[in-house]
């Protein structure tokens, strides 16, 4: 399903998800319009494929802003998608958590420590990217598919050999 903006009615604990070129960033909705999001120090709001380059970093800012301002021109979505997996956090809990965290610079990591494992452990306490997961199980399936390749190039030229 394509990412748009949404005019329903977002919920303070709702997960927003912002469609980035190349990736999705991850942010917790507050209330009046806010989120709290894990960025590092020089992500822009509507950066793009600069502030991919920016997550090289290890260290990330938990930061409070309009999401109208993270968002910029890009699309946006609510995506609660692990709420039949595990069960949210009351929303005031969800909400306090990350106005407490806000202004504290935190370890990141593109595998480990990521703006989505960072809002799904405010949701469900549990700290997990499914982004993570995918590319590495992309990853795999690239490496499985190139290993397979070259055995049977292998076998093929050593066929060939023994032909002649």
């Amino acid at each position: 399903m394509a990412l748009a903006r949404r005019r329903r009615t977002l919920r303070p604990g709702d997960l927003i998800e912002i469609s980035r070129f190349g990736y999705e960033h991850w942010a917790i909705y507050v209330g009046h319009g806010y989120v709290v999001h894990l960025a590092p120090p020089s992500e822009i709001a509507g950066a793009g494929a600069a502030s991919v380059l920016s997550a090289l970093t290890n260290k990330a800012i938990v930061k409070k802003e309009l999401l109208s301002d993270v968002a910029g021109r890009d699309n946006y979505r609510v995506n609660n998608k692990h709420d039949d997996k595990y069960r949210p956090l009351p929303c005031n809990k969800i909400v306090k958590r990350a106005e407490e965290l806000v202004g504290q610079e935190l370890p990141y990591s593109l595998t480990s420590d990521n703006c989505e494992h960072f809002v799904n452990h405010l949701r469900y306490g549990v700290s997990r990217s499914d982004q993570v997961t995918d590319a590495v199980t992309t990853a795999s399936v690239a490496a499985g598919v190139l290993a397979a390749a070259g055995l049977v190039g292998l076998l093929l030229a050593r066929s060939k050999r023994e032909r002649q």
